[in-house]
């Protein structure tokens, strides 16, 4: 009687791996390349999130993210209009098939609204992405003081 319920276990935990081990399969289509948080002053409400995002698989749209550590998190695109440079809220960024999606300073990029507590350089942030087919990439994000470095094509090769 016990080997018989021990085998059950067995092959219903091989079963629930196989589930998760596909399932995490389709989630490393998007892989994190480089990214930071802008460490701001302790008196600064808000701050942003850049980072470059490799898609190994089908077109997928950045929809959302979630930080535990701000009240919002939004996407936003920087837009000129009428001479000024204005930011806006965006629904989404669209991620090409086997693309790459940069978030930049002066760009597209997450902005971390109401900080609950200043960020300390050199500590990384919890974020999580959401897209539209409804998978989430965790990420950990290093608060900087510097701009992100435009030399990441040498230092990263993802084949």
């Amino acid at each position: 009687m016990e080997f018989k319920t021990l085998k059950q276990i067995f092959k219903h935990m091989f079963n629930f791996v196989l589930l998760c081990s596909a399932s995490f399969s389709v989630m490393a289509n998007v892989v994190l390349v480089d990214g930071q948080v802008r460490a701001m002053p302790p008196s600064v409400p808000n701050t942003a999130a850049y980072l470059t995002l490799e898609n190994h698989g089908p077109a997928i749209n950045l929809i959302a993210v979630d930080a535990d550590f701000v009240k919002d998190a939004q996407l936003h695109t920087v837009i000129e209009e009428d001479g000024m440079v204005k930011m806006r809220e965006v629904e989404s960024f669209p991620i090409p098939q086997h693309g790459r999606l940069t978030l930049s300073e002066s760009g597209q990029h997450i902005m971390l609204l109401g900080l609950k507590q200043p960020l300390v350089s050199g500590k990384p942030v919890q974020l999580t992405l959401k897209f539209d087919d409804g998978s989430q990439l965790p990420v950990s994000l290093m608060v900087s003081k510097q701009a992100m470095t435009k030399t990441d094509d040498h230092h990263h090769h993802h084949h």
